[in-house]
């Protein structure tokens, strides 16, 4: 006989009293409710026993408790036969009762079945039915319930009904509907209910309405901590962390969730130190910290890249929480990954008793994020061996791995895995796919699997815009993204990059302007630095300064992105004053910052201020990179700063560390030849640790040309012809140098090698901004409207230099009608006197353009800024900043 925790209430006296009867009821009633919160069915039983010896076995009262205690117990067989054999009367407490059960135990046709057989039903019925639902997570089921409620008539309803439908649209973020239910709870007068006032704000916080919901909240006296804890949840999403960091600091009391809310959206918003300052403010006010708050410490840790501080977590969770869950051990496994320690990693994912998918997918993406691929696969086979269900985020982390390695073939092969395991359904599955063929140059296989997706979501449009627009074709991407019924600021700047990554800039700002009249479109920085690029290819500053308004309405003014993309707009349009008074604007300067201006300043041939502000760089102790080198030793190699070249090229690698690049040797070749040391640039090509290229060799074979070394010119063109460069500038500048050494044989032969290989000279091209147009020339150019009135205000101006001096040069006509020369012309035609000219060119200014232009800024007064495909040159007073070096 099993003994239970209780001594069992005495027998009734033969003829019991009325007060003696009820005394005996509550006795079994409180017996049968312990057994219900205890779990105990041996005792439920034990005490059934002992109801039907005394008698007791038909009070309704005792029945109905007897029932609930069977179902706490999850003895549904027990509950069942008690119902359909010994309670012969069930009133609407006995169903509600054993709806309550069904609902819990997750019987819920059951359940459906009981309520539809019930004679009679009132509210409790209708909102057991619902919460089971709810419960269930099956809240569409729940809003049905309540509506079926609502046209039977049959009940009111109450608190508990309105707070149960509350939820349930706020979990399906029906704004609508909720509105809907604020009509109704205002009709029943149950907006004063506390309950129903804490439902309905945070049903309008899920649903998106925030400002609504607060509006609400301030009308609830007293609100509880879910209350607040819902409008925390609000703000951060909506208003910014600021926000909810005012309403959590005003906050009379706060619970764990609390605390959890602000450390999950300080980290998410990116001040991740914050969030792990707030951890520890936390510990230190005596909270306990839960599975929740390890997870979002150890992720912003892993953010954050610090070992150290996840170390110490990581101490705690096994010090303090009795089992390490899923997403704790997940979080884990991702600070170590990330911070590329893969035997703790895999130590703590062996460590697991369920491994769930999340945990192999974060490993398998920290060897990802590291170069690990081969690892990542024997992870991924590993997964499988162990009969994991295959994992739609699992698959996706490999088949991007594949992608960024462009390992088609192993693409290939999960393909007809994702097909097999019915993942290529999931979006994300689909998403990686199209990236991958897409990224390998199989546009054909990325867009039937896009063609055959079921459901599509923005990126899927946007991946096939960004596969079609890296091949050039713009009209195809185009066309997929007119397809789109739905588009985001991501979609708009996709197809706006496309544009001026492909020199359609004037399209690119058409497509800007469309955007404007976006009504749910609202540019972010991603916009404006794509923008800015553009303005800059184009030397559309004026067009860049109104753009730069369009950032101040929208409040991006500040953005250290878009404030870096003006710098390097208006240094490539020949503004580098302002540039720099922009860049000394700026507060925040990161590395970027650094190298737009001393870049700017190398390309202006200002090598001594591009010196100052790298030297600058390091005192204020940010770490120069690979770009920063290129730039200063750029800005060296256009001031014939030899030296200070030297200097700087020995430093990058006894100092930072930074192994030269092709780019550093190139800069470097270039400032030793241009200075007249071109035997030092040949030995350090033989020095070089790879293959010399068609740029290191191009600026050997310029430097040559300026000092005439022949020998060492012929061995440059030998090796950039051998390198069979399609750019027909080093053929030209090789027969040019033959031509100028009277060898005029050598120099047919090496434009016959041009026809030869199909290479044919590059057409020049100048342009200029007037009046919020852009002008292009090209040498004889006929096509300009004003084509007679150019030329003829040319020929006056030369005119007038060859009173200087100025000889005409023997030379084809086309050089005296060269493009930059025409947008000279047209500048001082069109431009007023006060105006500096800023014109563009696609290559390098020739000598005689260069001499006349200088004439002209002499005769004139007038100064031009010239930017040609390697820097700037500024005219001015009859002479040039580059000091024709």
């Amino acid at each position: 006989m099993v003994a239970t925790p209780w001594p069992p209430p005495p027998p009734p006296p033969p003829a019991a009293a009325a007060a003696s009867y009820m005394e005996v009821t509550q006795a079994f009633a409180e017996a049968l409710r312990s057994c219900s919160a205890r779990g105990v069915l041996s005792g439920a039983r034990a005490l059934h026993g002992r109801l039907v010896a005394v008698g007791l076995a038909s009070a309704v009262f005792l029945q109905n408790t007897l029932l609930h205690a069977y179902l706490s117990c999850g003895a549904l067989p027990d509950a069942r036969r008690l119902l359909q054999t010994d309670i012969a009367s069930p009133n609407v407490i006995t169903h509600n009762v054993m709806l309550n059960g069904y609902a819990k135990l997750g019987r819920l046709s059951d359940a459906v079945e009981l309520f539809d057989r019930m004679p009679a039903r009132d509210v409790a019925s209708w909102n057991t039915l619902m919460s089971g639902y709810f419960q269930n997570r099956q809240q569409l089921a729940a809003l049905e319930t309540f509506q079926s409620m609502h046209q039977s008539g049959d009940s009111s309803p109450n608190a508990f009904t309105f707070s149960c439908a509350m939820k349930s649209c706020g979990a399906l973020g029906w704004h609508d509907l909720a509105l809907q239910l604020l009509g109704m709870v205002q009709k029943f007068d149950s907006q004063y209910d506390s309950e129903v006032a804490t439902s309905l704000v945070d049903m309008f916080v899920r649903c998106g309405a925030v400002d609504l919901a607060s509006s609400l909240f301030v009308r609830v006296e007293n609100p509880t901590i879910f209350c607040r804890n819902s409008m925390l949840m609000g703000y951060a999403k909506t208003y910014g962390v600021d926000c909810a960091l005012e309403l959590f600091d005003s906050m009379p009391e706060r619970d764990v969730v609390s605390w959890n809310m602000m450390v999950s959206a300080l980290s998410q918003s990116g001040r991740v130190r914050e969030a792990l300052d707030m951890v520890v403010e936390m510990y230190s006010k005596g909270v306990r910290l839960d599975s929740t708050t390890y997870t979002s410490s150890l992720t912003a840790c892993a953010r954050l890249s610090s070992l150290g501080w996840g170390k110490q977590l990581h101490a705690q969770v096994i010090r303090n929480l009795p089992r390490i869950d899923p997403y704790v051990a997940s979080a884990l496994v991702e600070l170590y990954a990330k911070g590329g320690c893969f035997k703790e990693a895999k130590a703590v994912f062996n460590s697991l008793r369920d491994r769930n998918s999340v945990a192999w997918t974060v490993l398998i993406s920290g060897f990802l994020q590291y170069g690990c691929f081969t690892e990542s696969v024997e992870l991924f086979n590993q997964m499988r061996a162990e009969l994991m269900t295959l994992d739609q985020f699992a698959l996706a982390t490999l088949i991007s791995g594949c992608c960024s390695r462009m390992d088609l073939c192993l693409g290939r092969q999960l393909h007809p895995l994702c097909l097999k395991s019915g993942q290529i359904q999931a979006v994300v599955v689909s998403n990686s796919l199209i990236s991958m063929y897409a990224k390998c140059g199989n546009l054909q296989s990325a867009e039937l699997i896009f063609r055959f997706m079921n459901e599509r979501d923005i990126v899927s449009w946007t991946s096939m815009i960004t596969a079609y627009s890296q091949v050039g074709n713009i009209m195809k991407a185009r066309q997929f993204f007119d397809g789109m019924s739905t588009k985001n600021v991501i979609t708009w700047n996709a197809m706006l990059g496309a544009y001026i990554q492909h020199g359609a800039e004037e399209d690119g700002l058409k497509m800007y302007s469309a955007m404007l009249s976006e009504k749910d479109v609202r540019p972010d920085w991603v916009t404006y630095v794509t923008l800015f690029k553009g303005c800059a290819d184009l030397g559309a500053s004026k067009l860049g300064d109104q753009i730069i308004g369009g950032t101040v309405k929208v409040g991006l003014i500040l953005d250290t992105s878009v404030v870096n993309a003006v710098i390097t707009m208006y240094s490539k349009c020949g503004r580098i004053l302002e540039a720099r008074k922009v860049f000394d604007f700026l507060n925040g300067k990161d590395l970027v910052s650094w190298n737009s201006m001393i870049t700017g300043y190398s390309q202006h041939g200002m090598g001594k201020q591009a010196i100052e502000i790298f030297d600058d760089m390091l005192k204020r102790g940010a770490k120069p990179d690979y770009i920063s080198y290129v730039a200063v030793l750029s800005g060296c190699s256009h001031s014939g700063l030899v030296q200070e070249g030297k200097s700087y090229f020995d430093m990058m690698k006894r100092v930072h560390n930074i192994s030269p690049g092709l780019e550093h040797f190139s800069c470097m070749v270039d400032l030793l030849g241009r200075s007249g040391h071109p035997t030092e640039a040949k030995d350090l090509i033989d020095k070089m640790p790879m293959k010399p290229t068609t740029e290191v060799w191009g600026a050997l074979l310029s430097a040559c040309k300026i000092h005439g070394n022949n020998e060492l010119a012929e061995l440059a063109a030998k090796h950039l012809f051998e390198l069979d460069s399609p750019d027909s500038g080093s053929y030209m500048l090789m027969a040019k140098i033959y031509a100028d050494a009277g060898k005029s044989d050598d120099s047919a032969r090496v434009r016959k090698l041009m026809r030869d290989k199909g290479i044919k000279k590059n057409p020049g091209y100048s342009w200029m901004e007037v009046d919020n147009k852009v002008h292009v020339f090209k040498a004889d150019d006929v096509s300009h409207p004003q084509v007679i009135a150019i030329r003829n205000k040319l020929d006056k101006l030369m005119e007038r230099i060859a009173a200087l001096g100025y000889v005409r040069t023997e030379s084809p006509r086309s050089e005296i009608h060269h493009s930059e020369k025409l947008a000279v012309a047209f500048g001082l035609m069109s431009l007023p006197d006060w105006m500096p000219i800023h014109i563009m060119k696609n290559l390098r200014i020739c000598g005689d353009c260069h001499t006349v232009i200088k004439l002209i800024s002499s005769v004139t007064g007038r100064e031009f800024v010239i930017r040609d495909a390697v820097r700037f040159h500024h005219f001015k007073g009859g002479s040039c900043s580059c000091g024709d070096y």
